[in-house]
């Protein structure tokens, strides 16, 4: 929008009770003065107005008008991808994160746009919901992402014949955000954990989480991998070991997933391996007994008989038998406010801050945490500094070398040494 330019107001026609906007001179009726129904139309052209640059007002074409009876509504269409969602966006029995990402892109489709005829929805309704993505801070890359997964349920409806074939070509004409060319953020590139914020990670976590860690340190492996290792899972014969995951990113490519295991992966895998095959090595019940023990251990107070088998009757939430990629990540953070705790705030009730001084933490544990999956980009980073790219490729599962160039840092000191010799 540009600067100084004002959002036209929603407002009252005394005369005929209806709400009104009035953009660029033209005036739209609304329907009835406070109604939802106004409201969300008052909503959709603003959305479409700021979707043209504010600089033009919206067009009453076709992927502006209502649904007629006997239409196809965009949240019926939605209701009905919904389904077939989750059908198919399934992994062991499980949605897969697939499902949300969905669900959170149609979100805004729905809010402005749920009473339009599906037929009716046009590229300039598209950029309207992919403005409400930027809106909502969203980085460039994830409002593309969400945007096409609005084009990819149209073109599910025209392979199921519930809108006609132009509505999916019409959408596939807008184009991505492009670097540079928008006023939307980037996200910043991920980069490997420094190896002395891991290190200082390991002592303030479980026993369980830490052997993780420098599994995934050592081996390259994604955290629902590890997470997921079983005995059975396991082939122990010969110097270095095999890891077949049960189910991995990639299966429905048709690909196979192994993870070599060395001496030194070996060395920490060797006091998990269970006699029960088919339960997972590590266990966050385990965890979180073995924390009890050690907060009982380390009282300075005698335990009164009455609360020494003393257990919640509901407690909030169980363990389960497994780490999911979420509680392991969770896992993590808090090792990382434990072990990097803000100089000033760190001890002081949450409820006890003021707004700024959560501010200030927030940014304090945005710097100093960091997630599971940039375990993977260290080891990308050693295996292509040490045995090249086409190596790390292998050892990572991916089956081209770009995937692999996203994960592995540039080896700078390398290429600093090679210039001092030939530059």
């Amino acid at each position: 929008m540009p600067r100084g330019t004002r959002v036209p107001s929603y407002r009252l026609h005394k005369t005929t009770g209806q709400a009104i906007v009035t953009i660029q001179g033209r005036m739209y009726y609304l329907g009835k003065h406070g109604s939802l129904d106004s409201r969300a139309e008052y909503n959709r052209l603003i959305a479409e107005w700021l979707a043209q640059g504010a600089v033009a007002p919206p067009t009453r074409s076709a992927s502006c008008s209502s649904a007629t009876p006997g239409d196809l509504t965009v949240v019926e269409l939605i209701r009905q991808y919904w389904v077939h969602a989750e059908g198919y966006y399934r992994k062991n029995g499980e949605p897969t994160s697939e499902v949300d990402l969905i669900k959170l892109a149609m979100r805004p489709l729905r809010q402005l746009y749920g009473d339009t005829a599906a037929r009716d929805f046009g590229p300039l309704a598209l950029k309207a919901v992919r403005a409400k993505f930027v809106a909502a801070g969203l980085c460039r890359s994830e409002v593309n992402r969400r945007t096409q997964l609005i084009v990819r349920m149209f073109k599910w409806a025209v392979a199921n014949e519930k809108v006609p074939g132009s509505v999916h070509h019409g959408l596939r004409a807008v184009e991505g955000l492009k670097r540079g060319r928008c006023d939307v953020r980037e996200s910043p590139p991920v980069r490997p954990v420094p190896e002395a914020f891991v290190d200082a990670v390991l002592p303030h976590v479980s026993r369980q989480v830490a052997a993780m860690i420098q599994l995934q340190r050592l081996t390259g492996m994604r955290p629902g991998e590890v997470a997921a290792m079983r005995t059975m899972d396991l082939n122990t014969l010969g110097s270095i070991w095999e890891y077949r995951p049960e189910s991995h990113k990639t299966e429905h490519h048709g690909r196979d997933r192994v993870v070599f295991l060395g001496p030194q992966a070996q060395a920490i895998l060797k006091p998990w391996l269970r006699t029960d095959l088919a339960a997972c090595l590590f266990d966050p019940r385990e965890a979180v007994a073995e924390r009890a023990v050690a907060l009982r251990a380390a009282r300075k107070t005698k335990v009164q008989p009455s609360q020494r088998n003393r257990k919640q009757k509901r407690p909030r939430q169980l363990p389960g038998p497994r780490y999911t990629t979420l509680s392991y990540a969770q896992a993590i953070d808090r090792g990382c406010d434990r072990a990097f705790p803000h100089p000033k705030l760190g001890g002081i009730p949450q409820a006890d801050l003021t707004e700024d001084q959560r501010d200030e933490l927030k940014e304090w544990r945005k710097a100093h945490r960091w997630s599971p999956n940039r375990l993977r980009h260290n080891a990308a980073t050693r295996l292509r500094r040490e045995f090249g790219l086409d190596v790390a490729k292998a050892v990572l599962g991916h089956s081209s070398v770009a995937p692999t160039q996203i994960y592995a840092e540039m080896d700078m000191e390398a290429a600093a040494a090679a210039m001092a010799r030939v530059g």
